[in-house]
């Protein structure tokens, strides 16, 4: 594909890519945006917060925004090998179904065995390994299988495609003040930004929402380069071994800040989420998290969006959470 840089995502591509997503084989939906005042979730200063329910798209994450993207503009019948600790794996083993591909799915050894058993069921083969060899095996396995390599989250069609998500909270609330979005090797939060930004809301501060154990592009930006470390957190779709160049380079152009969560924010997060009738995984709880700990600034007055990235979530992981 070339050298990419942050130029080459444009607003005429990112609405190319929404058409796309939008008229994808694979099902994907405009999931709902809800306000904060219209749940039972608890009162919060901001002036009025709005919550998009990502968590209800199809194969349970927005990962399916950038999936259909991605092979919308891949040759069927392909052979791919990708990284993922679930929920990217999980769109991917859906799409390869679909279109027919092979594929293959590293992910790494801490993610739940629950994960593994429903990529496989979609015909798709996984390696678990240890975090910090999982690019080896996917360099493995393209040189040594001739497999393609699709990125979860350093790839210009998977960003577009997350893009989607940012047109469509903008359809919702056309100048939101604050936007808050997890961030894990930071495609989501990258796409999301630039829709935002590129669409003329100069005005809107975002947010990205990371672990404290797994704060890759909290760090790049203090390093002023993606950088990689030993990731530990409950939210393991939020814990790859390294940030994104290209995701590195749209957040270092239109993101505010990144803002640290711990893994007990997280868990409370996801408690109240779900007592509120909410069924949101760790690592989509993350932006929630953020905003009830209070590590947002001046959100007193504004008008804020929440995204809620992922419900994938097994009952014997959520029972883990419920006080």
């Amino acid at each position: 594909m070339g050298e990419l840089s942050a130029d080459s995502l444009t607003l005429d591509l990112l609405r190319e890519a929404r058409e796309t997503v939008r008229r994808s084989p694979l099902g994907v939906i405009y999931t709902p945006m809800i306000p904060w005042s219209q749940t039972t979730l608890p009162a919060h200063k901001a002036h009025s917060i709005y919550i998009k329910l990502e968590n209800m798209q199809t194969m349970g994450s927005f990962k399916i925004r950038g999936v259909a993207n991605q092979f919308a503009r891949r040759p069927k019948g392909g052979h791919f090998v990708t990284m993922s600790a679930g929920n990217y794996g999980k769109s991917f083993a859906y799409a390869s179904k679909h279109y027919g591909s092979r594929g293959k799915v590293v992910m790494p050894e801490n993610a739940p065995m629950s994960r593994s058993v429903l990529i496989q069921s979609f015909g798709v083969d996984v390696e678990r390994v240890p975090t910090s060899c999982l690019m080896d095996v996917v360099n493995r396995c393209v040189k040594d299988d001739d497999m393609t390599f699709l990125h979860s989250y350093d790839d210009l069609d998977l960003i577009a495609g997350h893009a989607s998500l940012g047109l469509e909270v903008l359809e919702a609330v056309p100048e939101p003040d604050v936007v808050v979005v997890c961030c894990g090797g930071g495609g989501l939060l990258a796409g999301v930004a630039a829709a935002i930004k590129l669409s003329g809301c100069d005005e809107t501060r975002i947010y990205g929402v990371e672990p404290e154990g797994a704060c890759t592009m909290y760090k790049s930006f203090i390093e002023k380069k993606p950088v990689g470390m030993d990731t530990r957190s409950i939210a393991s779709g939020l814990a790859p071994p390294f940030a994104g160049m290209l995701p590195y380079e749209l957040c270092q152009r239109y993101v505010e800040e990144i803002v640290l969560v711990s893994d007990d924010d997280i868990k409370a997060a996801v408690s109240t989420l779900y007592r509120a009738g909410l069924v949101v995984e760790p690592s989509g709880a993350a932006a929630f998290a953020a905003i009830a700990s209070a590590k947002i600034p001046r959100l007193e007055g504004s008008d804020v969006v929440c995204v809620l990235s992922g419900g994938n979530i097994g009952k014997d992981e959520l029972a883990n959470f419920q006080d």
